[in-house]
């Protein structure tokens, strides 16, 4: 518990003024709004659908399309009854992704500390994992920041291997299973690289024999399959649906061997020496003190053969975050359908930040294990200050909503009915306003044309190409095929004279004006079917 506080209080300070707008504001990121349309929907169809909750209400009329991105079932479980206690959403929002990254820094502090038997050399791996700009690069992307099961899954796998003990087991393979329910993509390079650290340390690091891990393996194993199966059910339908992820966006979001020397450009040290390997999703650097202290741990005193396994593991997830340019991936893509699915490779630089981590803390270790407590006191206090300095970036915030503009109380109290947002964004300049479009239909729930995730279906990009012309007579004919019932027109982004051709061809058609409201961001005209 002491060390959960520490990183609590770390992350405070790290993320510093966020905590004291805690309520009102969060990185200004379309995804933030999704994070919040997720979760406020797992509560909502746990209440009200809770035989087909991947049916959401978005991208009507198409179905699973809450599998076109992570659901993050783990963290809507924990926000579902925060949720219906009403807690604001923007709290409830940052306090878990906030949390997760305390949680992930005292889950790596545990895993250190139990492979080096220092606490000190924990506390160091812990802020390496839960401050380096990897995770600035990903603030706004609660799922990525949920990583506190890959330190406990190690830890659990080294006990087991150790001990022999079939709880061990169970956890390992509960640990995975989280893994997989919080972000798809850590979940199944989890899995891939836990079974290679299995394979390579049955033979030379086990204090117990083979016959007496079989047992707890297969039960672990089976645990993390039986639970990674059944997720990926309604994720198979859309991925027969959507196809395999285009070869050039994978190669866009694949990391290159330079994106581990770039930092985000809001860093205090090294804001300023962005490269062109630095884009969005490559700014992977781990940090200059880690680094120093991960070499120290290979090259000072012969690395003991864990220490080893770590190296070899982090030149494998260094490999495979190069995506198609490197071995590893492209051998799992051309032979493994579910990591087709996959776009964005270079976020398996969060597995080389975890193994730096823990070869730093080995190397801490060596470095001041033979000076007197005072020093190794003072050491702590140093090493731990420069690193927050290294890693510290000025946050980005805004204001966001915690309640329903005017519009959106208006069609709340309406009969239930499919609801279209004008404009629509083209489907070159994706995604518009289309994220926060679903986090408003939150505070009504009818089913909404418009929508947003990390795919989307065909069927939504063709009805964009035809709504485009709104109003049109292929975007009024889109309308009636949908069966849109209310309307929604956000006078900003129209010219008057549209607006007044809107309103006669939206009555020509048969829809009655209900009011003008405000929106949040401006006015909107309600309209719906007589």
């Amino acid at each position: 518990m002491r060390a959960i506080a520490l990183f609590a209080l770390l992350t405070v300070v790290m993320t510093w003024p966020q905590a004291r707008v805690l309520a009102i504001e969060a990185t200004p990121h379309q995804d933030v709004y999704f994070n919040m349309w997720r979760l406020e929907w797992l509560a909502h169809a746990a209440t009200t659908q809770l035989s087909h909750p991947f049916d959401a209400n978005i991208f009507h009329p198409e179905p699973d399309t809450l599998a076109m991105s992570d659901a993050m079932v783990v963290q809507g479980l924990v926000a579902m009854p925060l949720i219906w206690a009403g807690v604001p959403r923007v709290l409830l929002h940052n306090v878990l992704l906030l949390g997760a990254i305390a949680l992930s820094g005292a889950a790596m502090f545990a895993l250190a500390r139990y492979l080096t038997g220092s606490r000190a050399a924990g506390i160091v791996a812990g802020i390496v994992f839960a401050f380096a700009p990897y995770r600035v690069e990903h603030i706004m992307h609660m799922e990525l920041q949920w990583t506190m099961w890959m330190p406990l899954a190690f830890l659990a796998f080294h006990r087991l291997y150790d001990t022999g003990r079939m709880r061990y087991g169970v956890a390992m393979g509960a640990c995975l299973a989280l893994q997989m329910l919080s972000s798809i993509y850590y979940g199944m390079f989890l899995g891939v690289l836990l079974g290679l650290a299995a394979l390579v340390l049955i033979a030379r690091d086990r204090g117990v024999s083979f016959g007496k891990l079989l047992a707890p393996l297969a039960v672990g194993a089976a645990i993390a399959v039986a639970v990674s199966a059944l997720y990926a059910r309604p994720y198979m339908r859309v991925h027969a649906r959507t196809g395999d992820r285009p070869v050039y966006e994978i190669e866009q979001y694949s990391a290159r061997p330079a994106s581990y020397l770039a930092a985000t450009p809001n860093n205090w040290l090294y804001g300023g020496s962005q490269n062109r390997s630095g884009g969005p999703e490559r700014r992977l650097f781990p940090g200059t003190i880690a680094l120093v202290l991960a070499t120290a741990g290979l090259l000072l005193v012969p690395p003991s053969r864990r220490a080893i396994v770590y190296l070899l593991l982090l030149v494998v997830a260094f490999e495979a975050s190069l995506g198609l340019s490197g071995y590893g991936y492209r051998f799992l893509y051309e032979h493994v359908t579910a990591f087709r699915g996959l776009r964005a490779l270079a976020r398996l630089g969060v597995f080389v930040l975890m193994f730096v981590a823990v070869l730093g803390a080995y190397g801490y270790r060596i470095i001041v294990s033979a000076q007197p407590a005072h020093v190794r006191r003072a050491a702590l206090v140093l090493v731990s200050v420069f690193m927050l300095i290294e890693y510290r970036a000025t946050p980005d915030l805004q204001p966001y909503l915690d309640e329903a503009p005017p519009v959106y109380r208006a069609l709340a109290i309406q009969p239930r009915g499919v609801v279209l947002e004008l404009p629509v964004p083209r489907t070159d300049s994706l995604p518009g306003d289309e994220a926060r479009y679903a986090y408003m239909s939150t505070f009504h729930w009818f089913p909404l044309v418009n929508g947003y995730s990390g795919v989307y279906p065909p069927s939504y990009l063709a009805r964009l190409d035809r709504l485009r012309d709104f109003p049109g007579e292929a975007s009024l004919k889109q309308i009636r095929t949908d069966g849109v019932r209310y309307v929604i027109v956000h006078q900003r982004d129209f010219w008057q004279v549209d607006l007044a051709q809107v309103h006669a061809r939206l009555g020509e058609m048969g829809m009655a004006e209900l009011g003008t409201f405000s929106d949040g961001n401006g006015v909107a005209t309600l309209y719906r079917t007589r």
